[in-house]
């Protein structure tokens, strides 16, 4: 009886490929070729499941997504059942920055996807992810709930913090990937301004002490 093919893990193969041999050469650099030899299979198997690359590269987006999604995830559980809004965004943030190899790869690539969709008609044809405002919608909510509570600044434009510390966070990013600072001092930097987010009530937020180590569910 022949062995029943699982397509989604298939799928998820040759996305993982791509994401390998991508955060190595490059995503421009990178043919339907050179993933199917990543992954192991045929390159006619390749262009079976995606039939172009520019199918294989946003199906490799989501799972990049994906990834970061889980890796948010382990960062929240290791920092216990009720967080908190600061240990929260802390998380999040942090779960961007290049401090390992996964995250190193995850910045680097959905950098180049900005780029290269801005440049590639086939892909910018597309959505580039399904909700552009989702962390900063999410960031926007955790901020305005902790002014709530009395644990932020009330004066602070929520929405404004928000997009300036995932502004602040890409840019510290990129400046990690090109060896300008260390992930230490970005991280720093991004802690200060927690603090002045936080702090800045008079209160001491009750997840102060709960900040997640950056080498810790990488």
């Amino acid at each position: 009886m022949p062995k029943r093919v699982d397509h989604e893990e298939r799928r998820a193969q040759i996305a993982e490929a791509l994401i390998q041999v991508a955060g190595r050469r490059g995503l421009h650099a990178v043919g339907m070729r050179d993933v199917a030899a990543e992954a192991g299979v045929s390159l006619r198997l390749v262009q079976y499941y995606f039939e172009t690359k520019e199918k294989l590269l946003f199906y490799g987006l989501q799972h990049l997504t994906d990834r970061f999604t889980a890796r948010v995830g382990a960062r929240l559980a290791a920092a216990g059942p009720d967080p908190g809004p600061r240990a929260t965004i802390e998380a999040l943030l942090l779960a961007s920055l290049p401090t390992d190899e996964e995250s190193r790869t995850f910045h680097l690539l959905y950098s180049s996807y900005s780029i290269l969709s801005v440049t590639d008609g086939a892909l910018a044809a597309q959505p580039f992810i399904d909700n552009p405002d989702a962390a900063e919608n999410a960031l926007t909510g955790l901020i305005e709930g902790a002014q709530a509570a009395g644990l932020a600044d009330p004066g602070a434009d929520a929405r404004t913090e928000a997009i300036s510390l995932l502004a602040m966070t890409a840019t510290m990013g990129t400046s990690i990937l090109v060896a300008q600072r260390t992930a230490e001092s970005a991280i720093a930097v991004l802690r200060h301004h927690l603090d002045r987010i936080f702090n800045a009530s008079g209160h001491t937020p009750p997840d102060a002490g709960q900040r997640t180590d950056p080498n810790t569910c990488s």
